[in-house]
C-alpha cells in the first residue's frame, strides 16, 4: 500500500509539471481544438494533447518500479504477462491516440487497431470467461469469451472517448472508476493491479488540475482512449476472482455513466438514421446543458453520479445474489427516472424521430452519390457539379470554398454572394476537420433556420474530408500537367 501511494504522488506530480509543458508545445506549433461544430462548447482554440502528460505520468513512476530490484519491482517479474501487457497495449492505444489527434483516423482503423489490442490482451491473460447471474450459476463464455473480451475493452475505450465532451468530464469520471477499482484490488489483495490504479489516478488528477472548467488544455483521444483502455483491463482483472453473484456487474456499474451515454448514443443515432460514429448534441451532458446548468454545474452533478455508482459497484463486490438483485433494482429504478428527467425515452418525440430519419436517409443518399463523384474528379468543373449537388441536398442558397491564404481565390459553387437585404445564416466548415488548415466551405441558408442542425453538419463534414482529397488531389494533377 505504502508503494501505491508512492506511485500516486509520483505520478500526480510527473502531471502537474508535464501537463503545461505539453500545453505550450501545443499553444507553439497549433496544435489545438477549432471548436467548429455546434457540438463544441469550449468557444476557443484550446490544445488538444494533454492526454500525452497523463500517459507519461502513468508509465513513469511503473517503468521505474519495473527495473529497480526492489518488492514491488519483484512483482512484475513474478506477474510478467500481466504487466508487459498492460505497458505494450497502453503504448499501442496512445499511439493511436496521438495519430488521431494530429492527423485523425477514421472509424475503421481506430476499431481495428482497439480490437487488435484487445486480442492481444486475451492472450495476456485479461479475459472475461463468465457472465453473472444473480439469479444463478454465471454463464459460462467458452469459446465466446475472446470476443466478449474484445467487446468490453473496446466498448470501455470507446466509451470513455465520447463522453469526454466537458471541461474535466472525462477524467472526473475515470477518476472515480478508478477509486472503486482501487479500493476493490485493496480488499481482495491484488498488489499489481493495486499499483497500476494508483498510478492511474494520479496521473488523472494532476492533469485535472490544468483541465478542470475553465480548461487550459484538453486530453484529446489519446487521454480519452488510454484511460479507457487501462480502466478496462483493470476491471477485468481486479473483478476476474469476484463472487458469481457479480462477475462483470461491478466493472460495468462503476462505468455506468459513460457506458449508458455509449449505449443511448447508438440508439439515438440507429433510431435518427445518424451514422454510429457521427457526434451529436443528444449526450448526457448536453442534456443537462440544455435543462439551464452551467458548464461546472453540469460536470458536478455527473461527478456525484459517479460517485454513488462508484460506492454501488464497490458494495455490490461483496454482495450476494439477494443483494445484488436489490441493488440492480433500485440502480434501475433511480437511473430511469433521470433519463427521463433528461429527455430520454419520451414518446411524444417518435414524430420528430421519423422525420429525421427520413431526412437523414435523403442527405445520406446525397453524400453517397459526392462521394462517388469527388473520388473519380478530375478538374475543378467536376468539383464543383460534385459540391452543387451536396449543397442543394442540405437547402443551403450559396456556396463558396476559400484558402485562408490566398482570400482572392474562391471557388464559387451556388451563387457568387447573397444580396445585403435577404436574412441568412451562415457557416463555415474546415476542409481539415478540427485539424490545422487553411481551406473552408462556407455555406448560407436562406430559408429561415436559427441555426444549422446537426445532422446537416455532419453531412457537410463528411463531403468536406472528400472535398479536401478532390482538391488536393486535382491541384497535384494540374501541377504535373505539362500542357
Amino acid at each position: 500500500m505504502r508503494t501505491a501511494g508512492v506511485a500516486f504522488v509520483t505520478a500526480t506530480a510527473i502531471a502537474a509539471l508535464l501537463t503545461p509543458i505539453v500545453r505550450s508545445f501545443c499553444l507553439h506549433w497549433g496544435l489545438l481544438d477549432h471548436a467548429l461544430s455546434s457540438r463544441k462548447v469550449h468557444g476557443k482554440p484550446i490544445p488538444r494533447l494533454g492526454g500525452i502528460a497523463i500517459v507519461g505520468a502513468f508509465l513513469a513512476p511503473l517503468a521505474v518500479l519495473y527495473f529497480v530490484n526492489s518488492d514491488v519491482g519483484k512483482r512484475f517479474w513474478v506477474d510478467p504477462r500481466h504487466a508487459l501487457g498492460l505497458f505494450i497495449g497502453g503504448l499501442v492505444i496512445a499511439a493511436l491516440g496521438i495519430y488521431d489527434d494530429l492527423r485523425g483516423s477514421g472509424a475503421r482503423i481506430k476499431l481495428i487497431v482497439q480490437f487488435s489490442v484487445a486480442a492481444l490482451m486475451y492472450w495476456f491473460g485479461f479475459r472475461i470467461d463468465q457472465i453473472a447471474n444473480p439469479f444463478g450459476q454465471p454463464l459460462q463464455l467458452g469459446v465466446l469469451a475472446l470476443p466478449f473480451t474484445m467487446l468490453w475493452i473496446a466498448g470501455v475505450i470507446n466509451a470513455l472517448n465520447l463522453i469526454d465532451g466537458l471541461d474535466g468530464l472525462a477524467g472526473g469520471v475515470a477518476l472515480f472508476a478508478i477509486a472503486s477499482t482501487f479500493a476493490i484490488a485493496a480488499l481482495r489483495g491484488q498488489p499489481l493491479m493495486l499499483l497500476f490504479t494508483a498510478a492511474l489516478a494520479g496521473s488523472v488528477l494532476g492533469f485535472l488540475f490544468y483541465n478542470f472548467s475553465p480548461a487550459t488544455i484538453f486530453m484529446g483521444d489519446t487521454g480519452s482512449m488510454f484511460l479507457g483502455f487501462v480502466l478496462a483491463t483493470t476491471t477485468i482483472q481486479t473483478n476476474q476472482k469476484s463472487s458469481t453473484a457479480v462477475a462483470l456487474i461491478v466493472p460495468v456499474i462503476a462505468l455506468g455513466v459513460p457506458i449508458a451515454d455509449t449505449f443511448l448514443a447508438m440508439a439515438r443515432r440507429a433510431v435518427r438514421g445518424a451514422p454510429l460514429f457521427s457526434a451529436d448534441r443528444g449526450h448526457i451532458h448536453h442534456r443537462l446543458l440544455a435543462l439551464g446548468l452551467s458548464h461546472r454545474h453540469a460536470v458536478i452533478v455527473l461527478y456525484a453520479a459517479c460517485a454513488v455508482l462508484g460506492g454501488t459497484a464497490l458494495a455490490m463486490s461483496f454482495a450476494n445474489s439477494a443483494q445484488t438483485t436489490w441493488f440492480l433494482v433500485g440502480l434501475s429504478v433511480m437511473s430511469g427516472a433521470a433519463l427521463w428527467k433528461l429527455g430520454y425515452f419520451r414518446l411524444s418525440n417518435a414524430a420528430r424521430l421519423l422525420e429525421e430519419r427520413r431526412r437523414n436517409a435523403i442527405m445520406h443518399g446525397a453524400v453517397k452519390r459526392v462521394e462517388a463523384a469527388l473520388r473519380t474528379a478530375r478538374d475543378e468543373a467536376d468539383i464543383r457539379r460534385a459540391l452543387q449537388q451536396a449543397v442543394q441536398a442540405v437547402g443551403a442558397t450559396t456556396a463558396w470554398v476559400s484558402d485562408e491564404t490566398d482570400p482572392e481565390q474562391k471557388l464559387a459553387v451556388l451563387g457568387a454572394g447573397l444580396e445585403p437585404e435577404v436574412e441568412f445564416i451562415g457557416a463555415r466548415f474546415r476542409l481539415e476537420g478540427e485539424r490545422r488548415g487553411a481551406r473552408h466551405l462556407f455555406l448560407g441558408w436562406d430559408d429561415g433556420r436559427a441555426e444549422v442542425d446537426r445532422d446537416t453538419e455532419i453531412a457537410v463534414e463528411t463531403v468536406c474530408q472528400y472535398l479536401s482529397a478532390a482538391l488536393s488531389r486535382v491541384n497535384v494533377d494540374q501541377q504535373d500537367d505539362p500542357r
